[in-house]
């Protein structure tokens, strides 16, 4: 038997997503894949073993969790097309107990960042990482933070099907209606182009991505998702409340927010230090 994609196949296949409440950002994220693998295939293949081969060539150009991600997309659209068949298993990948500090983006590194800002006179981004900072948002949520969430202090956000409420804090949301009023921003989306669009997460991500050089921090460390993880790590800090926080970043399962309380593994080592079970001897 032989399969095919077809660009009507995907077209009916965007509309099953968007019924199923998928966001923009999945909708656009399982389409991309889906097409990566139909130009591997050349959208007709024979069957499973096309997809293994596919399966193989992920494992040779992306790190377990990218490829895996990319065949769940593609699992998805299997099952869907109802050629279960098809589905393949994800790669197995051993839980790291600890968060890597090369990717540990600190809250001294934080600052730095806002100091480039600052110094760039970026405004826009400035307040696009404290909000992202001050708040935990996702940054497909970003159009979320209006003019009237600033009014009242909270903004109402809606991802994956769900609607959660985003607490903003006093001191932001005064940075956030200044901003607006510097902007000729008087309802809608704080963060726009300049023709009134709403900001692109890849363009977010470069943008970010400029302030490293001249604030001394790594690139591996600057990028939207890490200033979520800063502010589950600080909030973790203080709480030491998984379920607030799970409740506060929008989850449904508190095994996801777990990824975000892992200790680096200096701060394992200062607390094993701190143990004193060591004994010198001459």
């Amino acid at each position: 038997m032989f399969y095919e994609i077809t660009e009507q196949l995907l077209a009916a296949y965007a509309r099953q997503l968007h019924e199923e409440e998928k966001s923009p950002h999945t909708i656009q994220k399982y389409l991309r894949d889906v097409k990566a693998f139909g130009r591997f295939s050349g959208c007709v293949f024979p069957g499973k073993e096309t997809v293994l081969c596919w399966k193989e060539a992920l494992s040779r150009s992306y790190k377990p969790r990218s490829a895996n991600s990319m065949l769940a997309s593609l699992n998805h659209f299997f099952s869907w097309m109802k050629w279960k068949e098809l589905r393949v298993r994800s790669f197995r990948i051993q839980e790291e107990l600890y968060e890597r500090e090369e990717r540990e983006l600190t809250r001294k590194e934080y600052m730095k960042l806002l100091r480039e800002t600052r110094r760039k006179k970026d405004r826009r981004m400035e307040m696009i990482l404290q909000t992202l900072g001050a708040t935990g948002i996702r940054v497909s949520e970003l159009p979320y933070i209006t003019v009237q969430a600033a009014g009242k202090g909270k903004a109402e956000v809606r991802c994956k099907g769900k609607l959660r409420q985003v607490w903003l804090p006093g001191d932001l949301c005064r940075a956030l209606l200044r901003y607006g009023r510097e902007r000729g921003i008087t309802s809608g989306p704080l963060f726009v182009t300049r023709s009134g669009k709403q900001m692109d997460r890849s363009n977010i991500w470069r943008e970010m991505k400029k302030l490293c050089g001249n604030s001394g921090v790594s690139p591996q460390k600057v990028f939207p998702h890490n200033l979520r993880h800063l502010f589950a790590k600080i909030f973790y800090q203080i709480e030491k409340d998984i379920v607030k926080l799970a409740d506060i970043l929008g989850h449904s399962s508190i095994n996801t927010t777990r990824i975000y309380t892992k200790e680096s593994g200096r701060a394992r080592r200062r607390m094993i230090e701190r143990m004193g079970l060591t004994v010198y001897t001459t």
